[in-house]
C-alpha cells in the first residue's frame, strides 16, 4: 500500500508564494517519476511540473519561470515552490508518482491540497 502526505496549500494574495510538499511512503520499490498536477473547478486536470529519470524538471507554460520543482529521492519527497502566484493558479494540487514494487508498476495519486490565490 502506498500513502501520500501532501501539505503546504492555503490562501495567499496575488504575487505571494507557497511551498507544496509531498511525501510518499509504504510499499515502494522504486519511484520512476513524480509530478504535481492541478485541477480547478470545471476544468480538466493539468500537469504543473514533472520530474522523471532526467533530473531536469519539465514545467507547463503557465507556470514556467514562477514555479520551482525539486525532488528528494532519499526521502521520497517532491517539493514545489510557487512564486508570483496569480488568481488563475487557484486549484487543488495533486501529487503524482509512477511507482514500481516487486509485483507491479502503476500510477498513484495523493488526495490533493487546496491552493487559493485571492485578495
Amino acid at each position: 500500500q502506498v500513502q501520500f502526505m501532501e501539505s503546504g496549500g492555503g490562501l495567499v494574495q496575488p504575487g505571494g508564494s507557497l511551498r507544496l510538499s509531498c511525501k510518499v511512503s509504504g510499499s515502494i520499490g522504486r519511484i520512476h517519476a513524480m509530478a504535481w498536477y492541478r485541477q480547478a473547478p470545471g476544468l480538466e486536470r493539468e500537469l504543473v511540473a514533472y520530474i522523471g529519470k532526467n533530473p531536469t524538471p519539465i514545467y507547463s507554460d503557465s507556470v514556467k519561470g514562477r514555479f520551482i520543482l525539486s525532488r528528494d529521492n532519499a526521502n521520497n519527497m517532491l517539493l514545489l515552490r510557487m512564486n508570483s502566484l496569480k488568481p488563475e493558479d487557484t486549484a487543488v494540487y495533486l501529487c503524482y508518482a509512477d511507482i514500481e514494487d516487486s509485483l507491479s508498476r502503476g500510477d498513484y495519486w495523493g488526495q490533493g491540497t487546496q491552493v487559493t490565490v485571492s485578495s
